[in-house]
This record gives C-alpha cells, sequence and structure tokens, in this order.
C-alpha cells in the first residue's frame, strides 16, 4: 500500500501537451479512477506513474520516494492492460509465475506465491490450463493474478475490462473493488466507462485536455459537478443556457428559452452575479413529465420519443425556443405515455438543478 503524490507533471509528444502541469494526490489504499474522452491524457498519466513515460516536468513520489525517472521494474508496480497480454505458450501458471521468475524467486516460493494469487481471484487449480482453453473473463483472472503475485505497490489497471461482455464486465468490476479493499491495494485504473468508475471508484478525477477538471468521490462528480464538461460527461444531462436574475437564500432565478426556471449552486467556490450568463444542468431522471403545467420549474413542450426500457421509461421533449430535446427518464414507470405530438411539460426540483459557469 502506497500514497501518490504528483506535482506539476508535464508530458508533450511533439508540439501536442498530453499532460499540462498536473497536480495530483492519492491515499494509500485508494481506489482511483481516471476518467476522460479519448485523447485527454488519463493513459499517459498512468503511464508515466507506472514509468513507461519519462514526464518532462515535474515530480511523482511513491509515499516520500521521488520515483520520477526510477526504471519501471523497480517502482514496484503491478499493471493490467487492456489485450491481458497473455503469453499464448505457457500455461496459467507460468503466466502468473514470469514476474517472480525474472525475479529468481526459489521454486517453491514461487509455486505458493502462485497458488495464492489463483486462489484470489478464484482460479484454484487451473494453473495446469492453457491460455486458449479459457474465457474472456478467466483470461482476465489471470492477467489481475499475473500483476498481483508480485505484491505491488501499487496496481494500475488500463481499460481492462473493455474486451468483455457486459455480464462479465460487472462481474469483473465486483472481484477487482473485492481484491483491492481486502488486500489493501492502492489501484489506479484508466477507463472510458462511465458506470464502472461510478460503480467502483473510491474517489475519481475527470482529465480534459491534459488538465484536471474535477476530483471528487463518485457522488460528488455527479450530484455536484462544477463545470457543463463535467456534468455532461458523468452521465447524462440537459444543458441549459440562461442568466441570473435575482437571488432568494439558496434559490436562483434563471432566465432561460424554455422559461424561468429556479435552480441551486453546488460549488463553494463560485457564485453568478446578477445579469451574468450561466449554463443549467438537469439530470433527465430528475426530470417528471405530466400534461398539466407545474407550480415551479414548467418546462413545456411536444413529445417527439418515447422509449420503453423494462426499468425506465424515456421521453424527448421539443421545446419553442431550443434545438435540442430535453431528455427525461422515469425509473419504474407504470405505464408508458406513447401521445407522440401531444404537449407536456417537464419539472424538476430546485435542488437537482445545478447552475454553472457558462459553458
Amino acid at each position: 500500500m502506497v500514497s501518490i503524490h504528483i506535482r506539476g507533471l508535464v508530458k508533450r509528444f511533439g508540439e501536442v501537451v498530453a499532460l499540462n502541469h498536473l497536480d495530483l494526490d492519492i491515499a494509500a489504499g485508494e481506489l482511483f479512477f481516471l476518467l476522460g474522452p479519448s485523447g485527454c491524457g488519463k493513459t499517459t498519466l498512468l503511464r508515466a506513474i507506472a514509468g513507461f513515460h519519462l514526464p518532462d516536468a515535474g515530480t511523482i513520489k511513491f509515499d516520500g520516494d521521488d520515483v520520477t525517472k526510477v526504471a519501471p521494474h523497480k517502482r514496484e508496480t503491478g499493471m493490467m492492460f487492456q489485450s491481458y497480454a497473455l503469453w499464448p505458450h505457457l500455461n496459467v501458471f507460468r503466466n502468473v509465475a514470469f514476474g517472480l521468475e525474472e525475479r529468481r524467486l526459489a521454486k517453491p516460493e514461487i509455486k505458493r506465491r502462485v497458488d495464492e494469487a489463483l486462489a484470489m481471484v478464484k482460479m484454484d487449480g487451473l494453473g495446469p490450463r492453457r491460455i486458449n482453453q479459457l474465457s474472456g473473463g478467466q483470461q482476465q483472472r489471470v492477467a489481475l493474478a499475473r500483476a498481483l503475485v508480485i505484491r505491488p505497490r501499487c496496481l494500475l489497471l488500463d481499460e481492462p475490462l473493455s474486451n468483455l461482455d457486459s455480464k462479465l464486465r460487472i462481474e469483473m468490476r465486483s472481484e477487482i473493488r473485492r481484491i483491492c479493499k481486502e488486500f489493501g491495494l492502492t489501484a489506479i485504473y484508466v477507463t472510458h466507462d462511465q458506470k464502472e468508475a461510478l460503480s467502483m471508484a473510491d474517489r475519481m478525477a475527470i482529465l480534459d485536455a491534459g488538465n484536471i477538471a474535477q476530483i471528487g468521490t463518485p457522488e460528488e462528480l455527479y450530484r455536484r459537478p462544477r463545470s457543463a464538461f463535467v456534468a455532461g460527461f458523468v452521465g447524462e444531462t440537459n444543458l441549459i443556457p440562461g442568466t441570473l436574475t435575482s437571488v432568494s437564500g439558496e434559490n436562483y432565478y434563471i432566465r432561460t428559452a424554455v422559461g424561468e426556471l429556479v435552480g441551486r449552486v453546488v460549488s463553494p467556490d463560485w457564485q453568478p452575479a446578477q445579469g451574468e450568463a450561466v449554463t443549467l444542468s438537469i439530470r433527465p431522471e430528475c426530470l417528471s413529465i405530466d400534461s398539466d403545467p407545474p407550480l415551479q420549474n414548467p418546462i413545456a413542450g411536444r413529445l417527439t420519443e418515447s422509449i420503453y426500457l423494462g426499468e425506465t421509461a424515456q421521453y424527448a421533449l421539443k421545446c419553442a425556443g431550443r434545438e435540442e430535446a430535453v431528455h427525461i427518464s422515469e425509473l419504474n414507470p407504470r405505464r408508458v405515455i406513447r401521445d407522440t405530438g401531444a404537449a407536456f411539460y417537464a419539472t424538476a426540483l430546485p435542488e437537482d438543478i445545478v447552475i454553472l459557469p457558462a459553458s
């Protein structure tokens, strides 16, 4: 278990700045996620921590040890790749034992530790099995055992579940989190899958063009985003531009193209001034739909789409003065509205309308 402290990290590839003076602290034993769009710098950051990329500036410390220029094999990190990177000509046991053999451990110690690692990932007794005889989920468990068998100070995971089907992904999410917590591992996990991050992370960082847009728990980033970029990237949301007209206690009154809406400011570091342009973020599940106008926060429009998904019903409402439809998601719908073209109202509580700086 190790804490990681990054200060002023810069990495360039030619004219492209992949990491832009980045600062980050990860606590010992934390399951920390790096999330962001393609090209945002998340994999570059992971590979810099692993030692595969030498930064152009800045420092990386494991606890108090400066490892910025330490070779990858001396950092004592275990890494899981998207491709598994297993040796097809070696059986399960030899694949897991590879790192220990490279470290020239005694054969009895290698056997003991490989058996322990396979038990950790629920692959007991499968040491003699060939790699091509395993399912995708089993191969992923072997890759995890190989990363764990060296007893790393830190576990690094680069989109490890992206090649699995949805059922296996959900199963392996639970397994990876269980192992990390049971054995007190510090883990840094790169993914583009928001649900994966929300369901597994202790904390997560959203990266944008080599910068950290926001760090927080999954709940903080989902419920209290600090920018339209974060709100739009973590889950689904409706972004509505407007202008602040007045404030009454916690309620902020915003003039928008769909009418006056009342929302809340959730960021402790920002307060809009009267007349300032802002952006409203309203999650689809925070909106309800009805044919009668609500007393507060009415959003009038015509139903253009109705999709039934069993556990949810999804609606799209086309509003005058707004090009994009307002999306609504109803959990456990008792009935599904099918009146396409009819007039309806959407509404949300003020505490579910998040006011952000103008995007």
